[in-house]
């Protein structure tokens, strides 16, 4: 179950909780809000439902990737860590005592498991993740 799956059921369940909920914003946002609003050309309740929308889409991405990520095996990790760092596949091997025909093979399971095809498309994916520990 995903984040978004979990708040939406955890919402649900609650006695009382209400079809439309409100939030309340503290005075720096709301002015944020307001200022961005008149920018874009938006009603102010417009723009904060697309905010919110973008924002509950990016942790559910998030928690998606990293369900992704624990389901490699840590061979898998380590070969996605290299080559998301831009280690070629023989830098891979030698750095993981083991041959290219493996590396690609722990690739190959890692691409699918994310569900993109190549190398490139893993790298773009994972790209603001820190993999500097793998060093």
């Amino acid at each position: 179950m995903t984040l978004w799956q979990r708040l939406v059921t955890w919402l649900q369940r609650r006695p009382g909780t209400p079809t439309r909920r409100e939030f309340a914003l503290d005075s720096h946002l709301f002015a944020t809000l307001q200022t961005l609003a008149r920018q874009t050309g938006q009603p102010e309740d417009a723009l904060a439902n697309d905010l919110l929308a973008t924002g509950l889409r990016a942790l559910s991405q998030r928690d998606h990737l990293w369900q992704c990520w624990q389901s490699l095996t840590p061979r898998e990790q380590q070969a996605t860590a290299l080559a998301c760092l831009g280690f070629t596949n023989r830098q891979i091997a030698a750095r993981m005592g083991i041959s290219p025909e493996t590396v690609k093979s722990h690739l190959r399971a890692a691409t699918t498991k994310f569900g993109v095809h190549t190398k490139a498309e893993l790298r773009l994916l994972l790209e603001n993740w820190d993999f500097s520990a793998w060093l």
